[in-house]
């Protein structure tokens, strides 16, 4: 029953890749290794009702993607607020997809968020009821345009 709960909610696991997108670009420039490049395959929820993508400390630290300056503002869905690490650079693999993303740092999480920024920019749809992702158009990313 728990499970069924959460997948209503708008919330399911899916399993992705990341990589650190400078180490792909130095690998095609030929500067490194291909072999070298920080990528890892994780597992992820995929929250319709958050905006951003987040990760894992351990992650974005294993990874070495690039840390903002700047903080960012958070809010919880139990209402809490607080200050949080941003890196750049995250390019993400999901279902045949990829782009390239910032992501807010969570020193507590051990699984990553996937928001609904990503799922727009991937053209992705969540079926909260299957508990699963389905690409818009299989065959192309739509933009929607005026």
């Amino acid at each position: 029953m728990a499970n069924k709960d959460k997948k209503t909610m708008g919330r399911f696991s899916v399993e992705f890749e990341i990589a650190n997108n400078r180490d792909l670009n130095s690998a095609a420039d030929g500067h490194l290794d291909s072999a070298k490049v920080r990528r890892k395959k994780i597992k992820g929820v995929v929250d319709s009702g958050a905006t951003r993508l987040i990760l894992p400390r351990a992650v974005a630290k294993e990874l070495g993607f690039p840390i903002k300056q700047d903080k960012v503002k958070v809010r919880y869905a139990d209402g809490r607020r607080g200050l949080r690490t941003e890196v750049e650079e995250v390019h993400l693999y999901l279902l045949g997809r990829d782009g390239v993303f910032k992501a807010v740092v969570e020193p507590n999480r051990d699984t990553a968020l996937i928001g609904a920024i990503v799922l727009e920019d991937l053209d992705l749809l969540a079926d909260c009821t299957k508990g699963c992702l389905t690409p818009r158009d299989p065959d192309f990313v739509v933009s929607e345009i005026e």
